[in-house]
């Protein structure tokens, strides 16, 4: 059996969960609800405020769904109680990162600051440098796992750091492979 498929999940106080015909999973918590089909072939129970993912066969199809069902199932019970979120840095002379409200203003070397709406359920925090030479911190939270790291890449990809000075935006625990620049003449 999957190792990660046959864990249970416990389900914290507050936190109400319905199964529909088809799977069809709704997940009710103090942070907001989320709703997500998983795949009909799988056996979801719930019983003494846990659930356990069963699955009908050993084929294989049923074999990878296993382990996947369960995460995604996980992923919304901690969203809807805890939340997610992810951290960037953004680093550069000129870089920069402001709000207007909800939406967030990047300035990242263009000839025009980048605006940026966030979608429902995602927002977005803004971090003091402690120096000029330290990283600028962007945080991005929501009840959706899949929605921050999707936010996340976004704004990652419109300038991703480079490895000679480290410009550019990156993941918080990312490191960055730096290379040596030109050798001089000699």
């Amino acid at each position: 059996m999957s190792r990660i498929g046959r864990r249970s999940i416990e389900v914290p106080k507050g936190v109400d969960i319905t199964i529909q015909e088809g799977n069809l999973v709704t997940v009710k918590g103090p942070k907001g609800q989320l709703m997500q089909q998983l795949h009909p072939a799988m056996h979801i129970v719930q019983e003494n405020g846990t659930l356990q993912v069963q699955r009908p066969s050993d084929n294989k199809e049923h074999r990878s769904l296993h382990g996947l069902t369960r995460t995604l199932l996980f992923n919304m019970v901690k969203g809807v109680t805890d939340g997610w979120e992810r951290q960037l840095e953004i680093n550069g002379v000129g870089y920069r990162a402001a709000l207007e409200g909800q939406t967030l203003v990047l300035q990242l070397g263009f000839s025009h600051p980048v605006r940026i709406e966030p979608p429902d359920g995602i927002a977005y925090v803004i971090g003091d440098r402690k120096s000029a030479s330290d990283p600028q911190p962007i945080t991005i939270r929501g009840i959706n796992k899949q929605m921050v790291g999707e936010q996340a890449a976004i704004i990652r990809g419109l300038r991703p750091p480079e490895p000679y000075k480290g410009k550019g935006v990156k993941y918080k625990e990312e490191v960055i492979r730096r290379k040596a620049g030109k050798a001089g003449k000699k």
